[in-house]
């Protein structure tokens, strides 16, 4: 089911994991789910007025199975994915997660569940404009997890650096992170230097659709 956040834009409940649909300069699609999840993505996306032909570029916050798996499903998909240069790579199988690291151990057990989209996949660099959106590099979560968030649109959508449970955020926590210090800094510096913006999308939990940038900048101060 397709919720609207604001004007343009939409939120898909994934059962457990967020993806978001964004009429910007170009039809955008943030993050795709589980492997499992291609059917609701498409559903959602029509009930929004559009189809999956009309979607024109991919912002993955991250790579992560529940984030990327449908990009293969996505039946009539053809957009340019865009995502940190780390996490791109292990997207296109360029590169594999590190076995030394708890979480890059996960990612590469899960691994076999993924496809490889065949789609072109172009890294995105810390302040790089894409369409509306400023992308930050936000390391932590993985080691290319980028946010996006953009002044006109007045959202940001943040991926998994930051997590919604009662109303309240936090940050990315040990079991799911690469490195919890790293996360909370990504949490201070994006909270520094975002423009103002009302919609905060997180990966899980529910989205906010006012005083985006109050929450984060709260939950920036707790953390240090």
């Amino acid at each position: 089911m397709a919720t609207q956040l604001g004007d343009g834009i939409w939120w898909f409940d994934l059962r457990g994991v967020n993806a978001y649909l964004i009429e910007d300069d170009v039809l955008t699609l943030v993050d795709a789910g589980t492997p499992l999840g291609a059917r609701a993505i498409a559903a959602g996306i029509e009930e929004t007025g559009h189809a999956v032909a009309d979607i024109e570029r991919v912002l993955l916050t991250h790579y992560d199975m529940d984030h990327v798996g449908a990009l293969d499903r996505l039946d009539d998909l053809d957009a340019v994915v865009r995502a940190g240069a780390a996490d791109a790579r292990v997207l296109t199988g360029d590169a594999k997660p590190p076995w030394r690291n708890h979480k890059g151990a996960f990612q590469r057990a899960m691994g076999p569940f993924v496809g490889t989209p065949d789609l072109p996949v172009a890294p995105i660099d810390d302040g790089e404009a894409v369409g509306s959106f400023t992308a930050y590099h936000t390391p932590g979560h993985t080691p290319g997890h980028t946010a996006f968030v953009s002044e006109e649109r007045s959202a940001g959508f943040l991926g998994d650096l930051v997590f919604e449970s009662a109303g309240a955020l936090t940050v990315s926590a040990w079991p799911m992170s690469y490195d919890t210090r790293e996360a909370a800094a990504s949490v201070r510096s994006l909270a520094e230097c975002a423009p103002v913006f009302d919609g905060l999308g997180m990966g899980h939990g529910v989205p906010f659709v006012r005083d985006g940038d109050q929450r984060l900048a709260d939950l920036a101060r707790s953390l240090r």
